[in-house]
């Protein structure tokens, strides 16, 4: 076995670990008997493996966070108390990067999100978050934004100030060093 194999079963084998431990610390779900089923398809989908590591290498803390039982999905999504330190200030997508002529910042959230294999949240998914705490209380995360939103140059963001859960726009290319994405991947 080569030594970057090794590497990569060890951040495999922790990962997982550090899920379940999550799971168990704090059971979002009806079951605590699912985890052995998530476990399994986890090692079935090595590539939902590693963006469950880029997911928690860039400050997500994803947690295993609902499970459709109709289309037999599992939803890891980002339950860090702050947008992931790992992905601020970045613009929304490829579009509004390409638009800015100065101060680019390093990426777009959109671009991130794919490379990493997830997605961002969209308005619903944000809303279920924020029902089982206070999320992005300091800063703010860009949620998936509808095209019509988009095509006007738009982009949506969420966050929780007041008591209260906050979505609102921004001009698509803006981009603060408080904003960042917080993403979901599913399991099938």
């Amino acid at each position: 076995m080569s030594e970057s194999s090794l590497i990569g079963n060890e951040a495999e084998n922790q990962i997982l670990e550090l899920l379940k431990s999550r799971f168990e610390k704090n059971n979002f779900l009806c079951s605590p008997s699912i985890w052995d089923k998530v476990e399994q398809r986890l090692k079935e989908n090595p590539d939902k493996v590693q963006s469950l590591i880029l997911m928690e290498e860039t400050g997500g803390e994803p947690h295993l966070f609902s499970f459709d039982s109709e289309k037999d999905e599992y939803y890891f999504v980002d339950c860090c108390k702050e947008s992931p330190a790992g992905r601020r200030s970045l613009c929304y997508d490829a579009e509004a990067l390409e638009s800015r002529k100065k101060f680019k910042p390093k990426d777009s959230a959109l671009n991130l999100a794919k490379k990493m294999g997830a997605e961002l949240l969209d308005e619903e998914l944000y809303w279920k978050l924020q029902q089982n705490g206070s999320f992005d209380c300091k800063t703010s995360s860009w949620l998936k934004t509808p095209d019509k939103i988009r095509k006007l140059g738009g982009a949506l963001f969420g966050d929780f100030r007041f008591e209260t859960v906050f979505v609102y726009h921004n001009g698509a290319e803006s981009y603060y060093a408080a904003r960042g994405f917080r993403c979901f991947l599913k399991l099938s």
